[in-house]
């Protein structure tokens, strides 16, 4: 860990992942001081702009956080993002198969927030081929219908997730979530943290 707070710029996907991401920064036992976050919905903006945050990292660190959603793994989804050498200030980190599966990695607390019996949550998330729908699939079961009302979408809606998704799980992350305990059934969260926990900025 150094000294000196290490500035640096987050690049992600929507207001979820960004809650994610500053957790994650918070939580890492590095003293991380976020500068811009960029988040203008969805991975194709993250996929268009990535070579540009790879040379940015030059003078500020970057943590690029996207899902591996339908690509087969994540050094493939790496390289075809930035083919050529990727410079040691970019955290660049891929949530298998979505940011969702390191929430419901975190059962026990997740279960509570949502009035779902935790038995019902995935042993393995990571391995989940749609997280969301999964996520979505259990509040629908929740005892709180401020839950189902903010995450469930409405009924005959063509929507995958209800109005108030992201500032709902938003509010999971930010106050309930436990990183810790949910990187014992996420390997990728792991791999995460354990990335975060050791990085030091080349300057």
């Amino acid at each position: 860990m150094t000294a000196n707070p290490i500035p640096i710029n987050v690049a992600v996907e929507d207001l979820l992942s960004e809650a994610v991401a500053r957790r994650l920064l918070r939580d890492s036992g590095q003293l991380f001081e976020i500068g811009v976050a960029y988040n203008r919905g969805g991975n194709g903006y993250l996929r268009k702009t990535a070579q540009g945050w790879n040379q940015a990292a030059r003078g500020t660190p970057f943590f690029l956080l996207t899902d591996l959603d339908s690509v087969t793994c994540a050094s493939e989804l790496l390289e075809s993002w930035i083919p050529g050498p990727r410079h040691p200030n970019l955290i660049f980190r891929v949530a298998i198969r979505e940011v969702e599966s390191w929430l419901l990695a975190d059962s026990d607390n997740f279960s509570k927030f949502l009035r779902v019996p935790p038995a019902l949550f995935p042993s393995v998330p990571d391995q989940l081929p749609d997280p969301k729908a999964t996520l979505v699939m259990l509040a629908r079961k929740s005892r709180l219908n401020s839950v189902k009302s903010s995450i469930v979408p409405r009924p005959n809606s063509t929507a995958k997730q209800g109005r108030d998704y992201n500032a709902c799980l938003t509010d999971f992350v930010q106050n309930h979530w436990n990183p810790t305990e949910a990187a014992d059934k996420s390997p990728s969260l792991r791999r995460c943290r354990l990335r975060l926990a050791a990085f030091e900025p080349a300057w």
